[in-house]
């Protein structure tokens, strides 16, 4: 058998707000600067070490696994509109897909466009080697989330905590980046309900977990300001292409 991936990218999405373009072209093949979005991102894995990649398909799966894709990287498929009739969300994805998926693996969209971002080992030995369930990279809020997501404290002895601010809570919230390290214990019991590699195909978002383990300080996180744009309109799409 060959050994288990150390990556998953979310390519599952129909990209609604991005129609007409997506009524033909699955969104992660749509092209920014003349390259593919998951292009993008699958060759920043692969320079940092990633060779195993598993990629979760719904919306024109049958382009995707066609497309001329990087050399040299192993490229698996958890398809989930062909087995469940529609993606899975990305809790419910990872699930479906962690009996392919290493002990600890990275997890980002297909349709983030992060140019700059380095999927080096040493993040991935730091956290192997921390208590944590994952590891997060926050941003600055765009505009289109001025609210953000998670809190951010700093910690003298370790990295910084992700925080689940309740609602009213003055400090900063910043926007997960949907690029984290995961921890296989995460997606199983008694963090997860969800049968182990989701046989019933069960949608389930990712947020409730990650609060629930924010909550119990088992999720570290660190902010990235390096260039991060998530392609979610045609115009976004049309301003990386100017």
């Amino acid at each position: 058998m060959s050994r288990p991936a150390t990556a998953m990218l979310l390519a599952a999405g129909r990209g609604e707000r991005m129609r007409p373009l997506t009524d033909s072209c699955p969104k992660p093949l749509l092209k920014v600067q003349g390259k593919a979005l998951m292009h993008w991102q699958l060759e920043a894995l692969q320079r940092g070490g990633c060779e195993q990649v598993v990629v979760n398909t719904d919306w024109l799966a049958e382009q995707i696994v066609q497309a001329n894709h990087p050399p040299g990287l192993a490229l698996r498929y958890s398809h989930e509109g062909h087995d469940f009739g529609g993606a899975l969300e990305t809790a419910g994805g990872i699930v479906r897909a962690l009996p392919q998926l290493d002990e600890v693996f990275w997890v980002l969209a297909a349709d983030v466009f992060t140019p700059g971002f380095e999927f080096n080992q040493h993040a991935v030995e730091r956290f192997t080697a921390s208590d944590k369930l994952a590891h997060l990279w926050l941003v600055p809020n765009p505009a289109h989330n001025p609210g953000g997501d998670f809190g951010l404290q700093m910690m003298a002895d370790g990295p910084a905590l992700a925080l689940n601010l309740n609602k009213g809570d003055p400090r900063p919230r910043f926007t997960f980046s949907t690029i984290g390290l995961y921890r296989r214990a995460l997606f199983e019991a008694p963090w997860c309900a969800i049968a182990p590699g989701n046989p019933q195909g069960v949608k389930a978002p990712l947020a409730p977990l990650l609060r629930h383990a924010m909550d119990q300080g088992r999720v570290s996180a660190e902010l990235y300001t390096g260039p991060w744009t998530d392609v979610g309109t045609p115009q976004r799409l049309a301003e990386l292409n100017t």
